[in-house]
């Protein structure tokens, strides 16, 4: 019998450099997309799919996340004399999503490194992984498919996403076989591949289920560049023992590591708001025309004398 997935690991102890100088004092994770930081999207999606266990990997500077989590009683005291019952509502199911731990990495020694930091408190004991930095739009199910794929097949489960060959050297790259429209058998994996080497265009993005037998290979995985352990390299360890299984999605996710995404996911996130959704239309196209006007002026003016 296939036992039913619980635990997650939520691996946020990077340092936010690609953000600084906003990083410099406050957590990459503690970044607001619209009026939520970013890993508050995280730890939603994790508890609408079942997981209330959530175990977050935290490093020096990141004891905001964990004050973010926890009770106010002094907020919650002021909201209440103030009578902002919608505030303290938000506020309390904050504290209450689910049962978070915090475990210090110690060292920036790479995400297999972060994972494998988790086997205490996972035991032996299948498990989710899921990326501070990946964000999925609201309602989405990808999680949710990952945990029903596990029950179905006992069997360790990637989401995979297809990406402009240009881009694949970015992420871990998938050699796969074809099972349905939307799932594959995992034949290989490689770590940001050139172009012109990767067996795909498929790139694994940052969620994962895992049978606890990832820990034997993050332990037997040595340190690749810059003394980092690699998660790919223990997948890789693993696929030849176990089957591993992806699967795509066709919800918009977004990588808040990267400025571009970041911009995207504050603008996509405040149009899926009711209570956002027209200001956000009305303020893209006032921008639009406004650029427009500028141009049609720019355009009118005379060729400056020679």
């Amino acid at each position: 019998m296939v036992k039913q997935i619980t635990k997650v690991v939520i691996p946020a102890a990077g340092l936010g450099t690609r953000f600084l100088p906003a990083t410099k004092a406050q957590p990459k994770e503690m970044l607001p997309i619209v009026d939520k930081p970013s890993i508050q999207y995280v730890v939603e999606e994790a508890v609408a799919a079942g997981l209330h266990d959530i175990l977050i990997i935290t490093g020096r500077g990141k004891r905001s996340i964990e004050d973010h989590f926890d009770r106010s009683f002094e907020l919650e005291y002021y909201l209440e004399e103030a009578e902002k019952t919608a505030e303290l509502n938000q506020v309390k199911e904050i504290a209450s999503l689910g049962n978070i731990h915090y475990l210090r990495q110690g060292a920036p020694l790479g995400l297999g490194h972060a994972v494998l930091a988790s086997q205490a408190h996972i035991s032996n004991e299948p498990f989710a992984v899921m990326l501070a930095d990946d964000i999925m739009e609201h309602g989405s199910t990808l999680l949710q498919d990952m945990l029903r794929l596990y029950s179905k097949y006992g069997q360790s489960v990637l989401a995979l996403m297809e990406v402009k060959p240009s881009e694949i050297s970015n992420y871990g790259c998938v050699d796969v076989e074809r099972m349905s429209e939307t799932h594959y058998r995992i034949r290989g994996v490689v770590e940001k591949p050139a172009p012109n080497d990767a067996p795909s265009n498929l790139a694994i993005i940052g969620r994962y289920v895992f049978t606890p037998e990832i820990f034997t290979y993050l332990q037997l995985t040595r340190p690749g560049r810059n003394g980092e352990i690699q998660l790919t390299d223990a997948i890789g360890g693993l696929l030849e023992k176990q089957e591993i299984i992806g699967v795509t999605f066709s919800e918009m996710r977004f990588d808040i590591g990267n400025k571009n995404d970041y911009l995207r996911a504050t603008i996509e996130m405040a149009l899926s708001r009711p209570d956002l959704r027209q200001t956000v239309l009305d303020l893209l196209s006032s921008l639009s025309c406004g650029r427009a006007l500028k141009e049609e002026a720019r355009d009118s003016l005379p060729d400056p004398l020679p």
